[in-house]
């Protein structure tokens, strides 16, 4: 009878072990769709993304640092990275150019969908090589470090991104 114990209780054990392990890392909780949506100047609702939301919130003024990864300052990627880890559980590539290398599908503009990045090239190397990325929100809204403002929403939209946009990329 023991030795039955024994063998129900170490079963046990290594179920609640293992379970632990596959659950998505998530903030303990999620802000109101209504304060979300005054944060992000976007109409949130809660078929939405919250946990991504209130994850983002927290960065926003967030100065920028080149290789910096922490609210005393970010850049672009590990913006992306830090924020991928806390609300997907997964780690991406260190830069934007690994993180489309590595990480990605390419998506066209119009595939976009919440929580797929978005991939520029800012100034004058080549081309086809990403030198930053954001996290597409909604609405042709997405979440970056900007060098010269921090961390902000922009519009796909604005000139500067419409010129600069490579792709998008949805993370396998």
């Amino acid at each position: 009878m023991n030795r039955y114990l024994a063998v129900i209780a170490f079963v046990s054990i290594v179920l609640l072990g293992t379970s632990c392990a596959t659950r998505r890392q998530q903030p303990v909780r999620t802000d109101s769709p209504a304060e979300l949506s005054r944060r992000f100047g976007l109409r949130i609702t809660t078929k939405d993304n919250l946990y991504l939301y209130t994850a983002a919130s927290r960065w926003l003024g967030t100065p920028y640092r080149f290789g910096g990864n922490t609210r005393r300052g970010v850049d672009c990627s590990g913006l992306v990275g830090m924020l991928y880890r806390e609300v997907y559980g997964k780690r991406l590539a260190a830069s934007s150019a690994d993180m489309l290398e590595a990480n990605c599908r390419k998506l066209r503009r119009s595939g976009l969908r919440e929580g797929d990045l978005v991939f520029f090239r800012t100034d004058k190397g080549r081309r086809k090589i990403p030198n930053h990325v954001g996290i597409y929100l909604k609405n042709g809204k997405f979440i970056h470090a900007s060098s010269s403002r921090g961390v902000r929403v922009s519009s796909l939209s604005e000139p500067f991104y419409l010129r600069s946009w490579i792709c998008g990329g949805r993370v396998k």
